[in-house]
């Protein structure tokens, strides 16, 4: 949906930003705060939601406590203890961790509370094995200016990360515990972002200030953007797990369209006199109907005692079919809350078949079975074990009686291409409860002057900072600020200062690497290969027009050190000596040429020495020898 008006649709984004902090242990135990990959011991649990502070339980945590799955979780020796186990209680919140939450409360301006009280946020899906995950207001409001706008800041929270997902397998998942308890900042803002671009920005500039402290973790998995979203006539959209800053706008613009989509078939339905009274459809078993169907999934079903259940859904002929973003249809999201409430794979539907080895004469049959209208009515197929599929063809009833009512509030999983899914209903407050296992803990002064050390920053005196001290040019100068890795780019100018110039590492950074993104995946290039490149760069083992050469290699070949990518690149530097010597050789082949061009041979040599140079030698000095080298020749070789 090209050229959607956001003020008109009147949309409304908020931000909670989730970034990992570089502190040394856990959030509530001594265990290093990072992955590991050693050997593990596993245990399994099973979850059970309990009831919040209101006294009632969580509509989320109640159905995904209905799926019965059972969590498998791999307890690294070195990375996870008892604590993560939840065989031992929590020990004191970390208080590194505090102190960076409190330096981010600072640079925003934020009212800090005097006592910091841990809570307990339900959550069972297993990612943690206690069922909740632990959270504690560390400041509340404050703001931040972008562009010229000022955008409220509503909370400051340090939590846990959750434990790694590895593998599912039906209703048998594992965790690995490496990553569950490392510490995380989570910043709220309030709802002001009017437009997707602008949401980036905000994004950006609390990511900028995050790794301003030089406390936070960078890579990928170690920040999530969760979003919420709405727009007039539609409702409050949580969309969670956008990991690329550049992905927001294109999620934002993608949930915009699959609103105003909602709405509009909520709108056809009622032109169509669709009224809820309409949906009270039992289903009906037309296993029969599929006696001898080609379709594989069906006749698979039916051999193992499976039926296939159908559904009328009056009026809706036309709509399941229609897409809400692109490659998703409302049939797709209605598959998606199936698949939540009963855990049943996918479903059918009459706006798309014939398919799957269905035939027309088989939907023909279903049709009059539910004595449907082919012409106006949609109807559901669902092949399953019985009571799954009871399950299933409710949520796909329940699913098409809220299109009446346009846009659901939920929360929704973001995909790789900019998409969203269903994740689950929006929580409430019967979410949230107290910690009891952990003392409230006192903000003291202390704490407050040591935040004050590693408080970031503004964007301003950063750039005065750059421009000053490194002499980095203005225009790319606010481009480092811009910058993901600004923190190691500025360690790297500050330790080979004297030796490399600023503006040779910032460009390598800002002009080289981004001119690859769009060939190969530069998320691939780890912050230690960048360290090895500079380095190499300044003990001359490697010339700077070698540079793109090797991060495109790094990029296609994950894993590979530098050193080993110069070596099967031929890479390596040669002195002046060895430049000379083949450049002679070079000259001694083209003589003739040379005699007969003059000085307008230089374009000819110069280019044949760079395709056995470029990379190995500072493109100044080739230029340099193979100037003196034709003079040379004119003299020498050229004048008999």
């Amino acid at each position: 949906m090209a050229g959607i008006d956001y003020e008109k649709v009147g949309l409304l984004v908020g931000l909670e930003i989730h970034q990992q902090l570089a502190t040394r242990t856990k959030l509530f135990c001594p265990c290093p705060a990072e992955l590991g990959e050693e050997e593990h011991d596993e245990f399994e649990r099973r979850l059970r939601p309990t009831r919040g502070e209101t006294g009632e339980i969580d509509i989320a945590a109640l159905f995904e406590w209905r799926k019965g799955r059972k969590y498998l979780y791999e307890a690294p020796t070195r990375h996870s203890c008892l604590v993560e186990a939840d065989e031992e209680p929590p020990h004191e919140m970390n208080r590194e961790a505090i102190e960076i939450g409190l330096a981010m409360a600072k640079a925003f301006n934020s009212h800090i509370v005097d006592e910091i009280h841990v809570m307990r946020k339900i959550v069972i899906d297993g990612s943690n094995t206690t069922g909740f995950q632990r959270t504690a207001i560390i400041a509340l409001g404050g703001s931040l200016q972008v562009h010229g706008k000022t955008v409220p800041i509503e909370t400051i929270a340090i939590e846990e990360d959750a434990a790694r997902k590895i593998k599912e397998e039906g209703l048998r998942i594992r965790y690995r515990l490496d990553r569950l308890g490392i510490p995380l900042i989570e910043i709220s803002t309030g709802p002001v972002m009017r437009t997707p671009d602008e949401a980036r920005e905000v994004a950006l500039t609390i990511g900028q200030m995050l790794r301003l402290t030089g406390k936070v973790r960078r890579g990928l998995g170690t920040i999530r953007q969760d979003l919420n979203v709405s727009i007039k006539g539609g409702a409050i959209t949580e969309i969670k797990g956008v990991q690329r800053l550049d992905l927001i706008p294109k999620v934002i613009e993608y949930e915009v369209q699959r609103q105003l989509r909602l709405l509009e078939i909520r709108d056809e339905l009622r032109r169509r006199g669709v009224k809820e009274e309409d949906l009270a459809q039992e289903p009906v078993d037309v296993t029969d109907i599929f006696g001898t169907t080609k379709s594989k999934i069906v006749k698979r079903v039916i051999g193992k005692g499976g039926v296939v259940l159908a559904v009328k859904l009056p009026g809706f002929k036309g709509l399941l079919g229609r897409e809400l973003m692109p490659n998703r249809r409302f049939g797709t999201e209605i598959a998606d809350y199936v698949r939540f409430w009963s855990g049943v794979g996918g479903i059918f539907h009459s706006d798309e078949l014939p398919a799957y080895g269905i035939s027309s004469e088989e939907v023909e049959k279903v049709y009059e079975r539910l004595k449907a209208d082919p012409g106006r009515d949609a109807v559901v197929l669902v092949a399953e074990e019985r009571e799954r599929a009871l399950k299933a063809v409710r949520a796909v009833v329940e699913r098409a009686r809220q299109a009446l009512h346009g846009v659901p509030q939920e929360t929704r999983g973001a995909l790789e291409d900019g998409t969203t899914r269903f994740l689950r209903p929006r929580p409430g407050s019967a979410r949230m409860y107290p910690e009891t296992d952990t003392p409230p803990i006192l903000v003291t002064a202390d704490m407050l002057e040591n935040a004050e050390k590693i408080k970031p920053e503004t964007p301003e005196e950063k750039l005065e900072k750059l421009t000053r001290h490194y002499g980095l040019p203005e225009d790319l100068a606010r481009e480092v600020i811009r910058d993901v890795r600004l923190d190691l780019i500025e360690r790297l100018m500050s330790e080979y200062k004297g030796k490399i110039p600023a503006k040779t590492i910032a460009s390598i950074f800002i002009v080289t690497l981004r001119g690859l993104k769009g060939e190969v995946d530069i998320e691939n290039i780890t912050d230690e290969q960048l360290e090895e490149i500079i380095g190499m760069l300044a003990s001359g083992e490697v010339a700077k027009e070698a540079v793109e050469e090797l991060l495109e290699y790094l990029a296609r070949n994950p894993g590979t050190s530098p050193r080993t990518a110069v070596e099967k690149l031929g890479l390596g530097r040669v002195s002046r000596e060895q430049a000379e010597a083949i450049i002679d050789s070079i000259v001694r082949e083209n003589i003739s040429t040379i005699c007969e061009r003059g000085q307008r041979a230089m374009g000819l040599i110069m280019g044949r020495a760079m395709a056995k140079l470029r990379g190995r030698i500072d493109g100044k000095i080739v230029a340099d020898i193979v100037r003196e080298r034709i003079s040379r020749a004119l003299k020498e070789s050229c004048t008999k």
